[in-house]
């Protein structure tokens, strides 16, 4: 099952983590999720907007990414330039539950969808 729950890894994000450009804003945010649960920082980088992607993104071997709910999305169509998506992501930090709640935007970029950053 991938990370992101939504269907078998290869079949969902693991196709997009082998280079395939995300749909939509929400099929990449799932997939961002999959690579910081995986541990995929190169993905992640590669999938943050130059304009506001950070030089790294550290590990945490605390912690632990345990499921995604999707509240909300909006824009990102075909012929749209922006989208955002609304989520919650679980954790497990240091043995503690937590859970990271956002609204984020998702822009094109080079013809490809990637995160801008929360809004």
């Amino acid at each position: 099952m991938c990370p992101c729950g939504r269907g078998p890894y290869q079949q969902c994000c693991g196709s997009l983590h082998q280079g395939a450009a995300a749909a939509d804003p929400e099929s990449l945010m799932r997939s961002r999720f999959s690579a910081y649960a995986l541990d995929n920082r190169e993905y992640v980088l590669r999938t943050w907007h130059p304009e506001t992607r950070p030089r790294a993104v550290a590990p945490d071997p605390g912690l632990r990414w345990t499921r995604l709910e999707v509240l909300d999305h909006g824009g990102g169509g075909v012929f749209d330039a922006e989208g955002t998506v609304e989520f919650r992501a679980h954790y497990i930090d240091g043995g503690q539950p937590g859970v990271m709640a956002e609204r984020s935007r998702f822009v094109r970029h080079d013809g490809r969808w990637v995160y801008w950053g929360p809004l």
